[in-house]
């Protein structure tokens, strides 16, 4: 018989999954632990091997499509097994017919007796006679699908969602679905499926005009559950940014002298481990910032170890692997575990595990240029800092009477103001401050 294989639970709590890409087609030969599939769930995206040596008999789930753990997702066995099991349903017809007509006969015959006159009337009535009108069996209802979040803020909005129709894939409510019927209007309906290809008008014939060429790109994969991330944290949480500006010379002066003898360990030294290092007493001194809002139980999460998230830029979109316990590490452990995660990121070979349990996140766009950004919060926690371009310009030397040329930065911090006020926010960023001015200070601290 053929193996049907379903879709195994990817990492923790996982629900679905979103098929990628597909790595064979019917037909081909494959052998046992050669990757088939790449499937994505929360970021991750993970190669799912063959169980067995065989030839892919059917794909059952296409690329972009979601498909639910345990279902199955494509079959594997050897030729003329997929005959087979097509070939057995349709034999079993006649036996169900044959052990179906007795019974429905001696059930039917008496009442066929006793009404056999009129029921010949009434069939030779003529077609202007109204037929019986019988109420149709209605099925039993069904839970209306929503995430968890869609059904906290129905609660909250005092919605049914049985009397909201869901906008989303496959009928699924969604927040703007909830907060349309709340105001008493009417949800935007699905879309239309797309017509098959025979179906659909001709083109136009003639080269298109210059500006009214368009390309439709597939929205799946690690852009989708972007996006999905993104609306969810704007949604739940109330942000606010604060912007704090940093004079990081002495920073600069450190990492250049420490440059040497990191490259003769093989680690690429960047600013970003000095920022960890900075932030890591400041969230001990405030740890609201450390922390995560549990609505449905109402209380304040406050976490006491530091994994902190730094978002890295791939050719998929932006990625977000975690340094795990980031308080225990050195500059240099920082720096090492920060280029295995992004060179992970970027050949898309991350591990599902370096994707969970941040609880601080950290995303820089120095490189590239710009003056400053407002984050999005990487739900459900309750702050992410944007570290942004050093630049060289002129300043007012502490002592008020000189202008002097200093390494400068602004570093803004976007937060959930429903557990951080804006007072905390400008304490936090002055201590990451003070520590970043003197970096001498982050060894006292440490």
């Amino acid at each position: 018989m053929p193996f049907e294989f379903k879709l195994p639970d990817i990492g923790e709590g996982t629900v679905e999954g979103e098929i990628v890409k597909w790595l064979v087609k019917p037909g081909d030969r494959v052998k046992a632990d050669q990757p088939i599939v790449e499937v994505m769930t929360d970021k991750a995206t993970v190669e799912l091997t063959a169980p067995r040596a065989g030839k892919i008999l059917e794909i059952r789930a296409k690329e972009g499509e979601k498909a639910a753990v345990g279902s199955v997702i494509y079959t594997i066995g050897e030729d003329g097994e997929a005959a087979a099991a097509a070939a057995a349903p349709a034999a079993a017809k006649p036996a169900k017919r044959d052990a179906e007509a007795p019974a429905k006969r001696d059930a039917e015959a008496p009442a066929k007796r006793d009404a056999e006159a009129p029921a010949k009337r009434d069939a030779e009535a003529p077609a202007k006679r109204e037929p019986e009108r019988r109420e149709p069996e209605r099925p039993a209802p069904s839970r209306p699908r929503a995430a968890p979040a869609t059904r906290r803020l129905a609660k909250e909005l005092g919605v049914r969602l049985e009397d909201v129709r869901g906008s989303g894939d496959g009928g699924r409510i969604t927040p703007a679905d909830v907060k349309q019927a709340a105001e008493g209007e009417k949800p935007a309906a699905p879309g239309p499926e797309p017509a098959p290809e025979a179906e659909r008008p001709a083109a136009v014939a003639g080269a298109p005009m210059d500006g009214e060429r368009v390309e439709r790109v597939p929205f799946r994969g690690v852009r989708r559950k972007i996006a999905e991330h993104m609306t969810r944290s704007k949604q739940r949480a109330a942000h606010f940014t604060y912007v704090e500006e940093v004079d990081v010379t002495e920073v600069v002066r450190l990492r250049e002298d420490a440059k040497p003898r990191a490259e003769k360990q093989g680690i690429k030294l960047t600013y970003l481990p000095f920022v960890i290092k900075a932030v890591i007493p400041a969230l001990r001194k405030f740890p609201l910032l450390n922390a995560e809002l549990d609505e449905e139980k109402g209380e304040i999460v406050l976490k006491h170890h530091y994994h902190l998230g730094v978002s890295v830029d791939t050719e998929q979109g932006l990625i977000v692997p975690v340094v795990k316990h980031a308080d225990r590490r050195s500059v240099f452990d920082i720096a090492r575990e920060l280029t295995r995660l992004a060179e992970a990121a970027r050949r898309g070979k991350v591990a599902a595990s370096d994707l969970k349990g941040s609880t601080f996140t950290i995303t820089s766009a120095g490189n590239l240029g710009g003056v400053l950004a407002t984050p999005i919060i990487n739900y459900p926690e309750v702050a992410i800092l944007g570290v942004n371009q050093i630049k060289r310009r002129p300043v007012v030397a502490p002592d008020g009477q000189s202008i002097v040329v200093r390494d400068m930065v602004y570093l803004s911090i976007s937060l959930d103001h429903r557990v951080v006020d804006g007072a905390m926010a400008a304490r936090f960023m002055n201590e990451v401050k003070w520590l970043l001015e003197d970096p001498r200070r982050l060894v006292l601290e440490s």
